[in-house]
């Protein structure tokens, strides 16, 4: 593969990598307000509504199936842990993709340490209650985890890496060269 080519998917993973961590992270923040605000009776019905239609595709959908467990399992000291952890993560995430939106080089040191802890987080979770879920995860945060430092290591902000990645992929959308004449 050619070095530009190759620097474009790079620069292209690394700008949705970051766009679906900020998404995850919000997620985790509704999430983990939900177990701590609502019910357990309440999250399940929650629950029920939200697999319903994927269970009248599919009565056997396993992904349904294991959210309908687990929240029928769902004690509230495990919605308390489980609501203060998905805040922690969210918060942490959030914040990393806010700064590094704002354009500041200067959180990344700060990113590539917290998106580490967070990886040894779920590398110890995968250990305990292994599941497809947490391989996804993991895999998208080591990855993630490579691209920032990859960003870090060359010395680009996110900004930079945007304006690249707009412009390899639509090159017609950059704004034209301006041309100047000395007078």
């Amino acid at each position: 593969m050619e070095p530009v080519r190759r620097r474009l998917l790079v620069e292209t993973a690394f700008v949705l990598g970051v766009l679906v961590k900020g998404l995850d992270g919000l997620v985790e923040l509704a999430a983990g307000t939900a177990l701590l605000v609502l019910h357990q009776d309440r999250i399940l019905a929650l629950t029920r509504a939200a697999v319903a239609e994927e269970l009248r595709e599919d009565p056997h959908d396993l992904v349904a199936h294991l959210l309908l467990n687990e929240a029928a399992g769902l004690d509230h000291g495990a919605a308390l842990a489980g609501g203060l952890f998905l805040l922690l993560h969210g918060v942490v995430k959030v914040a990393i993709v806010a700064a590094l939106l704002a354009g500041s080089r200067r959180v990344y040191p700060w990113a590539v340490g917290a998106l580490s802890v967070l990886l040894a987080v779920q590398l110890v979770q995968l250990v305990l209650s292994p599941g497809v879920g947490v391989v996804a995860l993991v895999l998208l945060d080591a990855l993630i985890l490579a691209l920032t430092w990859h960003e870090w290591r060359i010395g680009r902000s996110f900004h930079d890496a945007w304006r690249s990645v707009v412009h390899g992929w639509f090159p017609r959308a950059s704004p034209p060269a301006s041309s100047s004449t000395d007078g």
